[in-house]
């Protein structure tokens, strides 16, 4: 920013806390207090034989960003083509576009990343400190905020801001830009109306949260859904929507609210469908057990495969204490889910849906037996199967 920006910047937020006016609640009247201090410092620097602001417009919007927004992180914030934005403990500003990352050439310094850590927590009442050296919060236009602090991040602090484009939130969207057939999102939509149980895996950043959200949008006018989440994410809109939210504990050490609790809560309040955001940890047990009170679920979880998903989910309730097996645990995944659907990002950072796995029910020597209901790879190289015919076979749309 530059001095006279700097100095305009100053004023616009004396004359914020002395008019009582908040950015964020009345977006017009900061606006009329940016426009009318730029104009008041250009009429000084007139008369005083300064330099003058020379694009009035830049300057007002860049106010406002400082005083109401991320700062300089703002023009990235706003820019659609742009799904996340990081700082590194260096300074340096890195977003990606289209699953690909590019280094911006912004570098702020330590005191700048403090400053638009401080303000973006704010809202959210999260607090990140030596005692708490992680947060994740929600920002007001949804996208996921992370911040390391130092001394665990060499440097400075580590900033992550996830987006979630509302460009993806359908799946209708999601086959235009190529993710998976028509077929299969149609399949997938059927599936979801139809209160079958649906887990979305992959790798970080394939695109498993933007698809939950899109399968979740697709049912979204016919059921009542209640999500739980460690940190709002899932941008699903529905005239019968429930979403929690995880809470860290005060400086006490109280107050806490695992998504254990929330899972337990959640099916006190007479869900269609229970939707856990993410799954990676004792709250799979009780995902399993909502799952096999013949709730529909739905949610996300890290793997490499489907397959893998599967094998992942009957070990996590493990976690929660030495009384769990695994010999009761797939029996009951098996029973309660319908289908897997894993997502890949590729070199290019196209993402898509790779495979689709539906559990059979059986389970033999410890291990969930699957068949393949949709496979990216063979889809595309061979013509032994349509994916119509792979549908009818598996019995899940019927």
């Amino acid at each position: 920013m530059s001095h006279p920006s700097a100095l305009v910047t100053e004023r616009v937020r004396s004359r914020l806390r002395a008019e009582g006016v908040d950015p964020s609640v009345d977006p017009d009247a900061a606006r009329r207090i940016a426009q009318s201090e730029v104009r008041r410092h250009d009429d000084h620097a007139l008369a005083r034989g300064e330099a003058l602001i020379d694009d009035e417009v830049a300057c007002v919007r860049d106010v406002l960003a400082a005083v109401s927004g991320i700062g300089p992180l703002q023009p990235f914030l706003d820019d659609p083509d742009i799904e996340e934005i990081w700082v590194n403990g260096d300074g340096n500003v890195h977003v990606a576009r289209g699953g690909v990352a590019e280094r911006t050439g912004l570098r702020l310094a330590d005191a700048t990343v403090r400053d638009l850590v401080e303000r973006m927590l704010q809202p959210t009442g999260r607090r990140v400190d030596i005692s708490q050296p992680f947060v994740d919060a929600s920002l007001p236009d949804g996208s996921r905020l992370h911040v390391a602090i130092a001394d665990v991040v060499r440097g400075s602090w580590a900033v992550n801001i996830r987006k979630f484009l509302p460009g993806y939130r359908t799946l209708d969207a999601l086959t235009a830009q190529g993710a998976m057939p028509v077929a299969i999102a149609a399949l997938l939509r059927d599936a979801m109306r139809n209160g079958r149980s649906v887990i979305v895996s992959g790798a970080t950043h394939a695109g498993k949260t933007t698809l939950l959200g899109a399968l979740l949008a697709s049912c979204a006018d016919s059921q009542r859904i209640v999500t739980v989440e460690e940190t709002f994410e899932l941008a699903v809109e529905g005239a019968d929507l429930v979403a929690l939210q995880g809470r860290q504990a005060s400086l006490e050490g109280t107050g806490e609210i695992t998504l254990r609790r929330l899972v337990k809560e959640a099916l006190r309040m007479r869900p269609d469908r229970l939707v856990v955001g993410e799954v990676r940890d004792a709250e799979a047990l009780d995902l399993v057990l909502a799952l096999n009170t013949g709730v529909p679920g739905a949610g996300t979880v890290h793997a490499n495969s489907a397959t893998e998903a599967l094998e992942k989910l009957t070990i996590l309730p493990l976690l929660a204490g030495r009384n769990i097996d695994r010999a009761f645990i797939a029996p009951a995944l098996a029973a309660a889910v319908d289908l897997v659907v894993h997502c890949a990002r590729d070199a290019s950072g196209e993402r898509r849906v790779q495979e689709i796995v539906a559990p059979t029910g059986e389970v033999v020597e410890g291990r969930i037996v699957t068949r393949t209901i949709y496979d990216a790879v063979s889809q595309t190289h061979t013509a032994r199967a349509s994916i119509r015919d792979a549908v009818q076979r598996s019995g899940v749309a019927s």
